[in-house]
């Protein structure tokens, strides 16, 4: 019989960290002097007291490891469970949403996907504004620590590339779990600090600076104001973009440089390509501009720096209307989207490690057609890439085209026009946070949508935070025979 404790263990321990965290946003409500600060306490202790009984009644069943089953279902589990107790304060706050929309906010943060359903952010206490940014800044540690330990054993979409690769840095080839999660916090903590640093001293409040250096290091894009970035000076939404950028490249390569080792960083061909193709996306934005207005500000060139930097890292912050820019900018924007950050980073999507294998077989296949006979020895940074993860990133591929056409067509079906439908399919497989359309509001709000519409988007963004078969094959009943 399957058992299910061990993984009921963990999950209970996570439910009563999530609220402890509560805490924090009850303080700084009391500091604020609201009124509301007795929802946070009171879903603090809620959420504790069932992670505490849930762990408590699953402790009998803990092992050293877990069985790739359990793994599986580990990982989906956390993402499912955690949205739901992270709900209760938008559910009773100032907020006061339905459980379709707290549900669907509180995912969206937890998959650092940046969609929402809240409009008057402006307005809201303190207190809620800080427990979108925890959700978000948890959600992206948590995935680092998954994509880094959990994916490569479980092998899914070509991670098990890195399942020994870069920690020679601790002088082994596989550090314990432990040590991997202190290097993490390390780099994740010290890098949330230089960013709310760098907004504060750039003109942010405190809060602001808070809660914009938790969601721009998870590249989740949760803001405290309705206009997004479009709210601060110019010199902010700079600091945002290099942010954005440190926050989508590998850990571990952070890791090392952490550690003495700051070459690790640049020998990484995924950082060179991720780094190169940013670049490219924002020249072919300005020369797109120049070309159509004949001139470009500073203003004009620093939109298309950020918006092109968060739409490519999916972060989702906003600092103007990129749909006023043009079709084929707009289509850019899409485009890249779709790519992502590199693989072991807070980024969702693709990711560009997965392309560049693509692109390295569809090269080895053109050379076979011209030589039949020929070897083509596949390899990535120095080491071989075999059949079998060639195999799995373009299963990976199909799954999230499949994915997406789903998604829209689903959409659809519950009443979404075709902008909104193909776009929040989009925003929600890849986890990039903005949609577009009429029915999408001024402040970028999904409100307006049916509920159906949200559970659909909830699910979506769930299936692109995991890379969809760490959820499929949950449903597999020969994945739990073998």
């Amino acid at each position: 019989m399957f058992d299910l404790r061990p993984v009921g263990y963990v999950i209970g321990l996570l439910v009563t960290t999530l609220g402890a965290t509560m805490l924090l946003p009850m303080l700084v409500d009391i500091a604020e002097g609201r009124d509301h600060w007795p929802v946070f306490l009171e879903s603090a202790i809620l959420t504790s007291l069932a992670g505490g009984l849930i762990a408590l009644a699953c402790a009998n069943g803990v092992r050293d490891s877990l069985s790739i089953q359990q793994a599986f279902l580990l990982t989906t589990g956390v993402w499912v469970v955690l949205p739901l107790f992270g709900s209760l304060p938008l559910m009773r706050g100032a907020t006061a949403l339905s459980f379709t929309d707290a549900y669907f906010e509180a995912m969206s943060g937890i998959t650092t996907t940046g969609s929402t359903v809240i409009s008057g952010l402006d307005e809201l206490p303190g207190g809620i504004l800080l427990w979108r940014g925890i959700l978000q800044w948890l959600g992206g540690l948590g995935i680092v620590i998954v994509a880094i330990i959990f994916l490569p054993v479980m092998r899914v979409g070509g991670m098990q590339f890195f399942r020994s690769e870069g920690f020679d840095t601790f002088g082994k080839v596989l550090p314990r779990t432990l040590d991997i999660s202190r290097g993490l916090l390390v780099v994740y903590f010290g890098l949330s600090g230089l960013c709310a640093l760098s907004y504060l001293g750039l003109g942010m409040d405190a809060l602001d600076a808070v809660v914009h250096a938790m969601t721009t290091i998870s590249t989740g894009g949760f803001s405290t104001s309705d206009s997004s970035f479009a709210a601060f000076p110019g010199g902010v939404q700079y600091a945002a973009s290099v942010f954005m950028l440190l926050g989508a490249m590998p850990f571990v390569r952070l890791m090392q440089a952490t550690y003495g080792e700051p070459e690790a960083i640049w020998r990484d061909s995924q950082i060179r390509v991720f780094i190169y193709w940013v670049g490219v996306t924002i020249g072919i934005l300005v020369a797109y501009e120049i070309v159509v207005s004949g001139t470009i500000s500073e203003q004009a060139v620093r939109d298309r720096l950020f918006n092109g930097i968060t739409l490519f890292t999916g972060t989702g912050y906003g600092s103007t209307d990129v749909t006023a820019w043009g079709p084929m900018p707009f289509t850019v924007l899409i485009i890249v989207g779709m790519i992502g950050g590199c693989t072991g980073s807070t980024v969702c999507s693709i990711k560009v490690f997965r392309y560049q294998i693509l692109l390295r077989a569809l090269q080895a296949q053109i050379l076979r057609i011209g030589g039949p006979h020929r070897l083509v020895s596949l390899k990535l940074d120095g080491r071989p890439i075999d059949e079998d993860l060639i195999n799995s990133v373009m299963f990976l591929f199909s799954a999230y085209v499949i994915g997406f056409g789903g998604l829209a067509v689903a959409l659809s079906l519950v009443g979404l026009p075709f902008l909104e439908a193909v776009t929040s399919a989009w925003t929600a497989i890849f986890n990039v946070g903005p949609a577009f359309g009429e029915m999408v509001g001024a402040t970028g709000s999904l409100e307006a949508y049916p509920d159906s519409a949200k559970w659909i988007m909830s699910f979506g963004m769930l299936l692109g935070r995991l890379e969809i078969i760490a959820v499929i094959v949950l449903l597999l009943p020969v994945f739990w025979r073998s």
